[in-house]
């Protein structure tokens, strides 16, 4: 973990390359400033089709650790606006969602 989860409408989905390069940073972001392993980053797009609210989500889900601060969650959702505007030319509403070890579950 982290797993981060785009949520874009699907006539404004970034070309290849830029969801390419909002991958890499993504994962910067995670491993840099998160301090996640490289193989526990996961980012996933989901084309949508926009029905009512704010168009574009990135939806972050997170272990629990003591070093991840709401100081450095800010900082992350501060950088992470910033690659998603530059990739991706949209404004995305980001929430951050973090689980303690006794609420993950997980298999494979």
């Amino acid at each position: 973990m982290p797993n981060v989860t785009f949520f874009i409408p699907a006539e404004k989905m970034p070309s290849d390359e830029n969801l390419s390069e909002l991958t890499e940073q993504c994962t910067r972001l995670c491993t840099e400033i998160l301090k996640a392993k490289l193989e526990n980053v996961h980012v996933i797009y989901v084309a949508v089709y926009h029905g009512r609210g704010h168009p574009a989500f990135a939806e972050i889900k997170y272990r629990l650790e003591p070093f991840r601060t709401k100081h450095v969650m800010d900082s992350f959702m501060k950088k992470l606006d910033e690659v998603i505007k530059c990739n991706a030319g949209i404004t995305a509403r980001i929430r951050c969602f973090g689980y303690g070890p006794t609420e993950i579950h997980a298999l494979n």
